[in-house]
């Protein structure tokens, strides 16, 4: 390396005939100041999301603990869109307290 070169011959020597340039002078910002003020909003007053859609099945069932004796009829309601997971989800809740069921009508609301 030599070292009597001069700071400009080691400009040229690494960057080529490409000129200097003035050091760039970033000029002073100005802050812009928006026509619209933002309004902050209240913390109280917040929206509830709407609920979710839930199928609703009706189940109506004839139930009795006595064989041909006397019959109740319950409603159950499913939240299914199978009337076939509705149907079975009745019955096993009406053979919790009764041994006879009998499924009448399967119904959406």
């Amino acid at each position: 390396m030599n070292e009597e070169w001069t700071e400009e011959e080691m400009r040229q020597a690494l960057f080529g005939d490409a000129e200097i340039s003035a050091p760039v002078s970033t000029a002073p910002v100005e802050e812009i100041q928006p026509d619209v003020t933002a309004v902050p909003v209240s913390k109280g007053a917040k929206q509830k999301a709407p609920k979710a859609f839930n199928p609703r099945i009706l189940v109506t069932l004839l139930v009795s603990n006595e064989f041909e004796g006397r019959t109740f009829e319950i409603v159950h309601e499913a939240d299914t869109l199978s009337t076939l997971l509705a149907e079975q989800e009745a019955t096993r809740a009406a053979r919790k307290k009764f041994r006879y069921v009998e499924v009448v009508s399967v119904k959406s609301m």
